[in-house]
């Protein structure tokens, strides 16, 4: 690869747009969801099914249903995708994710949750 390739593959990737937003591991048996959130939508769903793929849970609140109905009972569940503004810094940008959790949780209030 040379330096000119390697500048437009940097900016491709400066360039690109960020969505985080707030998510949901959802057990497919008891329907009982652990709500998350994260500045990387894509990332988190990454590691999750790198989980599922080698059986390992990545979060302890799962772990003893993971571990007793196996990682193929979960799903990940986008709930609400937040994109990243243009002039927003990452920590603005981190603060409104979180922001956007809070109300997950306010709204799913009473429902069944890890």
């Amino acid at each position: 690869m040379d330096k000119q390739e390697k500048k437009n593959r940097l900016a491709q990737y400066k360039e690109r747009k960020i969505t985080g937003g707030v998510y949901a591991i959802k057990n497919k048996i008891s329907g009982k969801m652990l709500i998350l959130s994260a500045s990387d939508l894509q990332g988190s769903q990454n590691r999750f099914q790198f989980s599922q793929q080698t059986n390992g849970c990545m979060n302890l609140k799962l772990k003893e249903d993971w571990d007793k109905l196996g990682s193929q009972a979960f799903a990940f569940e986008v709930l609400e995708p937040l994109e990243k503004k243009e002039l927003q810094t990452p920590q603005e940008f981190a603060e409104d994710v979180k922001t956007l959790e809070e109300l997950w949780y306010e709204k799913l209030k009473g429902s069944d949750l890890y």
